[in-house]
């Protein structure tokens, strides 16, 4: 099956003493993926870190230096979220972009949840629901069902939705997903998946520590449980660096890098059981031949393939343009014109 949506995602690293050049790197990075011709941008969240910390907002900048591209977060971590809040600033955010926001979302507890829930939830933390429920809230909120009973008082009128309402964007909400029971209820629940180079393996023998088989069992029942069975919407994301026109010092870092990251693909990971998918690093024909071979990628025609953490602007920039490149065309791809 030949790739029918290329897209990239990141993290949007910077500096803590010049935010604001991190920060326009990333919009740089957006920018150049519209004109090499990919279908989508994708950013993460970093909360109390140094990466981006508001994705909405970087996307709302985002949309006004774009024109074509899709936008997405993959993913935003509910647990920090009003779901209310966050359907308005998602509806704000689609209409500037006319229609292209992707909202990617999970659930859990805010990570080190301990650490930060005096600060978070000061006087709710131990009745906050970080499960699904939070998810289907704001599901409800963004496809327009009715929060209040509004009207006009005096001068001013209220609505009974949130406001304002995107009709579209109801269909483009994704779940970013690791396990069945996340893969089930996204499908339940009609909306897209996305899933990562991180997956549960709920399975405790040795049986169960093929990655690529797990994201496949994942991909069809997310499928079996939606209700456009086998035409719902699934992207996945590997950490993928083609090497066609890196430096000699840039492909050794890049080797390096996927080195030190290896030993943690071998079996599965702490008590989540959580297995990572390897990087794959090399030529973009010998890249194509390994993902033509993984079980999981088997199954999708839309990727969205995940830049290393730790890179500098300028092997962005190599990554990227080998993926639109050469990449891309060895999976059957071809890029949107502008």
């Amino acid at each position: 099956m030949a790739l029918q949506k290329l897209g990239f995602l990141t993290i949007g690293l910077f500096d803590e003493a010049d935010p604001r050049r991190g920060h326009e790197s990333t919009l740089e990075v957006i920018q150049l993926g519209e004109r090499l011709g990919f279908d989508s941008a994708w950013v993460r969240h970093r909360h109390l870190q140094f990466g981006i910390s508001s994705p909405v907002a970087v996307l709302a900048a985002a949309s006004q230096r774009t024109s074509r591209i899709e936008l997405g977060t993959a993913v935003i971590p509910l647990g920090w979220e009003n779901p209310l809040r966050l359907a308005e600033d998602l509806a704000t955010v689609d209409v500037l972009s006319g229609g292209r926001l992707n909202p990617g979302v999970s659930v859990g507890p805010p990570m080190h949840f301990d650490r930060v829930k005096q600060a978070l939830y000061p006087d709710t933390a131990d009745a906050e629901d970080f499960g699904y429920e939070r998810v289907r809230r704001l599901l409800d909120l963004v496809r327009g069902v009715p929060v209040t009973d509004a009207g006009v008082e005096g001068f001013e009128v209220f609505s009974d939705r949130v406001q304002p309402h995107s009709p579209g964007l109801g269909r483009r909400m994704w779940y970013g997903g690791g396990s069945l029971a996340s893969a089930r209820w996204a499908g339940e629940h009609g909306m897209n998946f996305l899933t990562s180079s991180v997956v549960k393996a709920e399975e405790s023998s040795s049986d169960s520590w093929d990655f690529a088989a797990i994201q496949r069992s994942h991909i069809r029942a997310f499928r079996a449980h939606h209700p456009d069975g086998d035409k719902a919407r699934v992207s996945q994301g590997l950490v993928v660096i083609p090497t066609d026109s890196a430096s000699p010092s840039q492909r050794q870092r890049y080797e390096v890098y996927a080195q030190q990251r290896t030993p943690r693909t071998t079996s599965p990971q702490g008590p989540a059981r959580l297995m990572f998918a390897p990087d794959l690093v090399g030529p973009s024909a010998q890249i194509a031949e390994r993902l033509h071979a993984h079980a999981g990628y088997q199954e999708v025609s839309e990727v969205a393939f995940a830049l290393p953490f730790s890179f500098e602007h300028d092997d962005y920039v190599q990554i990227l343009t080998d993926i639109a490149t050469r990449l891309g065309p060895e999976l059957g791809w071809r890029p949107v014109s502008m």
